[in-house]
């Protein structure tokens, strides 16, 4: 059992006693040598995994000052690559193709599939064949709209197979998302499913694509082929109980589907059928390392989507490690991340670190709370989950429903569990541990971004001691320091912006078709290092703990949004004149969104109005991105200069009325009129 102190809780012994790095002072010598001899050490890694051709150039080169010159990374100069090959035909070749990669679980417990190495091989040809039919080849651009499916998994890796890159989008964006990020991307080739069930609810995919494939149509994007999955076909639907709502409560509005959906021969293509008349062989191409692997569009300040662009060798390097030390991966485990791909935690947690280990993982299609608040804990009984990695958000949306939906099952084969998209707080961090762990688990609270390609802040769960809701140390590799608003230093004990002084091998290394874009996010504003965009505080232990976004950004349920986003969503409506966004606390979502709106001459704020502009964001964004609250403002907080004063409307938003100074408002007055109109539901 884990030693525990009242701030201080040490690793699980049956985690350390067999862990790959199991003492801190293990910890440490690793660490320092990641920074004083990167080639020896990651070099050591790469032996772990297939190169078609060695180094020939410099191990690490880069620049991270913008005084300098241009920014660059570059790692692993002149070897050649495949991360397919790695993660599929490597482990098939060494007699592990019927091994399992996934169990899959999908929205209803009654549907599940068991996928080898062997059989995703073999697809994974299949769909890399009918993507080079259609002429698909080396640097092009597919992107990828879909569910929980192995074919999705399927879709990424073929892509990576010949060459192209692949841009997956959530499905849960919109059609007007899913087109902007095409165009950015001129992508030629969408892959996406008919439908899938959201829990109770339906999602029509294919009807979504076609209006987006329609807008990038107007703009001049031709698309060769939308590869579309038949999936309801193979999928129990929700069925309403006898009171009419469905087993969790919400009303079963529809329970079947109909497979009819519009199609267009002229660029629609079954997945079954492409696949059925293609090879299951198709040899790999063999890339540079830094050759792009994917792009993944994450919000921006500006409230343009930026292409976030990751490298296929350091990329390879760094998913693998982190995902064999940080979840501290052996095999014989069973591994589940509840992220969605369409996210980065997916991109490198559920398909490629855990490919790349030779790991066996739950791939799950659902939610949290259906059929019943128990899905994961039943998942992780039924396949004696040892190693679970999930969202804060959705920690603290099962605690509301308290411990026996926990304790009905058996999880004692939980020896690390993970937590991934936001800073956890210490009530969340706790029930984690004691109810889900019954604790006798390592947690590791891993911070890391888009644009970090894995973790950067973890602890690692044979060796560290851990602090509620700290993400402890970084990563080897990993140098931070914390700066002052100047650019100073900030050594020992204090707070201030999260920076990285070097370059670790899954680091982003541009922002797609837009480089300059990238130094200006990141390097501009103190030269000579990353800047994370995250504030962030040193104890007295040298512990780090994140403290969230300092620029324009908000966390909603590990979702990152821009404020910018938002606001020229909600100005879109002809009633809207102006738009303010900001974060407010959420018990839930970590943090939700608060909106302002100014209207135009002759219209009111009424239901209808707040109804609308909500659907408005979750068109152009998605659900995910609705507003909690809107507010009427009669004007914004404004500087002389006509910057909107964000720390006051998130004072107001709270009903915080220590707004300190504002004597540089041009009209301080408003301030006090938008406290009064905050909304009734706000003040609970």
């Amino acid at each position: 059992m884990p030693m525990e102190t009242a701030n201080m809780f040490n690793p699980a012994s049956k985690v350390s006693k067999i862990s790959h790095c199991s003492s801190m002072e293990q910890y440490k010598q690793m660490h320092d040598k990641s920074l004083k001899d990167p080639e020896a050490f990651w070099g050591e890694i790469t032996k772990e995994f297939h190169f078609e051709e060695k180094v020939k150039g410099k191990f690490l080169d880069y620049n991270f000052d913008i005084t300098k010159g241009k920014i660059f990374v570059r790692w692993l100069e002149g070897a050649k690559t495949n991360i397919c090959y790695n993660c599929l035909d490597r482990h098939v070749l060494a007699g592990k193709g019927d091994q399992v990669a996934f169990y899959w679980e999908g929205n209803d417990p009654a549907d599940a599939e068991v996928v080898t190495y062997g059989e995703l091989l073999k697809d994974v040809c299949r769909v890399a064949n009918v993507l080079k039919a259609k002429g698909v080849a080396k640097g092009d651009r597919v992107a990828i709209y879909m569910p929980m499916v192995k074919h999705l998994v399927v879709a990424m890796l073929a892509v990576a197979r010949i060459g192209a890159v692949h841009s997956i989008v959530f499905g849960g964006y919109s059609a007007d998302s899913l087109a902007d990020r095409m165009m950015d991307a001129q992508a030629s080739v969408l892959i996406t499913a008919d439908a899938v069930w959201r829990g109770p609810k339906l999602i029509a995919l294919k009807e979504i694509a076609d209006d987006a494939l329609k807008l990038c149509s107007a703009k001049d994007l031709k698309v060769k082929m939308n590869l579309v999955v038949q999936h309801m076909n193979k999928v129990t639907a929700p069925q309403p109980a006898s009171n009419g709502t469905a087993a969790n409560g919400n009303v079963a509005k529809k329970t079947h589907f109909d497979d009819k959906v519009n199609w267009d021969p002229s660029v629609d293509v079954w997945w079954h059928e492409a696949l059925s008349t293609v090879s299951s062989e198709c040899d790999p191409v063999w890339m540079d390392t830094e050759d792009p692997l994917f792009m993944l569009y994450t919000s921006g300040s500006t409230g343009k989507p930026k292409g976030v662009q990751h490298t296929i060798g350091g990329y390879m390097l760094y998913t693998a490690t982190t995902f064999k030390y940080s979840f501290d991966y052996h095999q014989g485990d069973v591994y589940f991340c509840t992220a969605d791909i369409g996210w980065i935690t997916g991109h490198s947690y559920v398909t490629y670190g855990p490919l790349l280990n030779g790991a066996t993982s739950v791939l799950f299609e659902g939610v949290p709370t259906y059929p019943h608040t128990g899905r994961f804990w039943e998942i992780i009984e039924k396949y004696k989950v040892s190693k679970f990695y999930t969202a804060p958000t959705a920690i603290r949306a099962l605690m509301k429903f308290g411990d026996e939906p926990v304790k009905k099952y058996d999880l004692s084969s939980l020896a690390v569990l993970g937590s991934v998209g936001e800073p956890i707080n210490p009530e969340a961090w706790l029930w984690y541990y004691r109810v889900v762990g019954d604790s006798n688990v390592s947690i590791v609270d891993t911070f890391w971004q888009t644009e970090t390609g894995g973790h950067v802040i973890t602890p690692l769960p044979g060796a560290t001691p851990c602090k509620p809701g700290s993400a402890c140390f970084p990563f080897f590799g990993v140098d931070v320091a914390l700066l002052d608003e100047e650019g100073r230093e900030i050594k020992g004990e204090g707070e201030g912006y999260l920076v990285f002084c070097r370059p670790w091998p899954g680091m982003m290394r541009t922002v797609y078709g837009n480089h300059e874009r990238f130094e200006t996010t990141y390097f501009k504003k103190f030269p000579g290092f990353y800047c994370t965009g995250d504030g962030a505080r040193r104890d007295s232990d040298g512990y780090i703990w994140v403290t969230g976004r300092i620029d324009d950004m908000l966390n909603v349920s590990g979702h990152l949004l821009s404020t910018a986003q938002v606001e020229s969503s909600l100005v879109e409506h002809p009633s809207v004149a102006e738009a303010a966004a900001v974060a407010r606390p959420h018990s839930i979502k970590g943090e939700c969104l608060y909106c302002f709106v100014t209207l135009t001459e002759g219209n009111s704020f009424e239901d209808k109005l707040i109804a609308e502009l909500k659907n408005k964001v979750r068109s152009k964004i998605g659900a995910f991105a609705s507003p909690d609250f809107i507010q009427l403002a009669p004007g914004l907080p404004k500087t002389r200069s006509g910057k909107i004063m964000r720390r006051v409307l998130r004072k107001i938003a709270v009903g915080d009325k220590d707004f300190g100074d504002i004597s540089t408002l041009a009209d301080p007055s408003i301030v006090e009129k938008l406290f009064e109109l905050r909304p009734k539901e706000s003040k609970k």
